[in-house]
C-alpha cells in the first residue's frame, strides 16, 4: 500500500514522502480500515509518539495522521461491535502508524459507525476537534445552561465546534480570534467577538469557563477572566497562572466511541457543522503540513475515492 512516512525528526515536513509500506497487521481487537479521508495536526511531527512506541523504541519510518474515515475491510481476533464493509470514523492510536495511508490498523473501540448521509471528508474533520471540544467544555469545564464560556480561537477547528456545542447547550459564548475570523465566528453563534491583537482581552469580562487552544500569553491572561468557582481549560500546556477561586485543567483528548456516535448524529441532523477547508490528495499531504498562509477550515487528505 501507499502511505506518507517520516524518518528524520529534524527534517519537519520536508522529510515526509509518499512511499510503499507493508499492509498492516490486525492485532487482537483491531480492525483494518480502508482509509477514504484522513485528518492531521500540523504539530504532530513534534510529538514524541510520532517517533517512538509505548516502550520508547524508535518506530520509524512512521505514518502520521490520527483522524480517519473509511470502511472496515478486516477484523482482528476477538474484535466485536464492528463488521466488514461498515463505514466508520474515529481516532488512530498516538503511538502506532496513523491515517495518512491507504490502510491502517485501529483499535475497534476508537471507532464509531458513520451514517451514510455524512461524507468521509466531513467525518475526518470531526474526531479530534469534536472530542476535544466536548471534553473541554463539558467533561472538564462542566459547562451548563445559562453560564458564560470564553472560547479562544473560536473560528478554528476545535473552537468552531466548541462554539456550536456551547450554543446548543444554552450558554452565552464569547469568542476570540483574528479580525478576519470575526464574521465567521459570529455566524457560528458567538455573542461577542474580541480580536486580542487590537482589542483588550480583559474587556471580555468574566466567564464560568475559559477554553484555551492557543497557550502562551493568552493562556496566562485568561486566568484572570475566570469567575469564582469557574474553570480554565487548556489543551496546550499546564497553566502557569491559576484562576483565583477557580480551577485550571490541562488535558489531552481521549477516544470515546459513544461520544463520536453522538457527534455524528448531530452532524447528520444538521445541528453541528465541522468547518472543512482544503481537500487534497495523499501525495500532497507533505505540502499540507508545511507552514504557509493560514486558511479557514481543517485541511483534509482524500486518500481513496468513494
Amino acid at each position: 500500500m501507499q502511505a506518507i512516512t517520516v524518518r528524520d525528526r529534524n527534517a519537519g515536513p520536508a522529510g515526509m514522502s509518499l512511499t510503499d509500506m507493508p499492509y498492516p497487521h490486525a492485532a487482537e481487537n483491531d480492525v483494518i480500515v480502508r482509509v477514504h479521508a484522513a485528518g492531521f495536526t500540523r504539530g504532530e511531527l513534534d510529538w514524541p509518539a510520532t517517533w517512538t512506541d509505548r516502550a520508547g523504541r524508535d518506530r520509524t519510518p512512521s505514518v502520521p495522521g490520527h483522524e480517519l474515515s473509511g470502511v472496515v475491510v478486516e477484523l482482528g481476533y476477538g474484535t466485536t461491535g464492528l463488521s466488514v464493509g461498515q463505514r466508520v470514523f474515529g481516532l488512530a492510536d498516538w503511538t502506532r502508524n496513523g491515517t495518512l495511508a491507504e490502510y491502517t490498523a485501529v483499535e475497534a473501540r476508537n471507532l464509531a459507525p458513520l451514517p451514510a448521509e455524512i461524507d468521509h471528508t466531513v467525518a475526518a474533520a470531526l474526531p479530534i476537534s469534536g472530542l476535544t471540544a466536548w471534553q473541554g467544555l463539558f467533561d472538564h469545564g462542566r459547562l451548563i445552561t445559562g453560564q458564560t464560556v470564553l472560547i479562544h480561537g473560536a473560528a478554528g477547528g476545535v473552537g468552531s465546534i466548541a462554539v456550536q456545542l456551547a450554543r446548543e447547550a444554552g450558554a452565552r459564548v464569547i469568542g476570540t480570534g483574528r479580525a478576519s475570523d470575526r464574521d465567521r465566528a459570529l455566524a457560528l453563534g458567538v455573542d461577542t467577538f474580541i480580536d486580542p491583537q487590537t482589542e483588550k482581552l480583559e474587556d471580555a469580562g468574566e466567564a464560568d469557563v475559559v477554553f484555551d487552544v492557543i497557550g502562551g500569553d493568552i493562556l496566562d491572561r485568561s486566568a484572570a477572566l475566570v469567575r469564582a468557582g469557574g474553570t480554565l481549560v487548556t489543551i496546550v500546556m499546564p497553566p502557569k497562572v491559576q484562576p483565583q477561586g477557580g480551577r485550571a485543567v490541562f488535558f489531552v483528548v481521549e477516544p470515546d466511541r459513544a461520544r463520536l456516535a453522538d457527534l455524528a448524529t448531530r452532524v447528520r441532523d444538521g445541528r453541528l457543522k465541522p468547518v472543512v477547508g482544503a481537500v487534497r490528495p495523499l501525495a500532497e499531504a507533505p505540502a499540507a503540513f508545511a507552514p504557509g498562509k493560514r486558511a479557514p477550515g481543517k485541511t483534509i487528505i482524500r486518500v481513496t475515492e468513494d
